[in-house]
């Protein structure tokens, strides 16, 4: 029997733009809570991730697991910034095609390229 339980150091940290990423690697917070929330395991994650130990996923996905609340906030706020970016850029620099024109000029192209064959 374990006298004392250990204490689990939960592998994350804050980088200088405000980021968390998991301790040790360039993976963010946000990316293994959106595969965990996509229904990968851990084990299918690590695949994925192998810069990230599958202890260390697992203590993440469980810290994410003890406190949804404000991880889910912080997901949020990311998100919102995530926008909110694209659009100023957006705003800068406007596409010079719409996705629909891309769109048109891609099936004119179909009847050309099948005469070729």
């Amino acid at each position: 029997m374990i006298a004392t339980p250990p204490t689990i150091t939960i592998p994350l940290r804050t980088d200088e733009d405000g980021t968390i990423r998991v301790s040790g690697t360039r993976v963010t917070l946000d990316t293994l809570i959106a595969r965990h929330n996509q229904g990968d395991t851990p084990e299918a994650i690590h695949e994925g991730f192998s810069s990230v130990s599958l202890t260390d996923i697992y203590a993440v996905v469980a810290y994410y697991l003890a406190h949804r609340d404000e991880v889910d906030a912080y997901l949020k706020q990311r998100e919102d910034e995530a926008q909110r970016i694209r659009r100023e850029w957006e705003a800068e620099y406007p596409p010079r095609i719409t996705l629909a024109e891309l769109l048109a000029r891609l099936e004119e192209k179909k009847p050309r390229e099948s005469r070729r064959t």
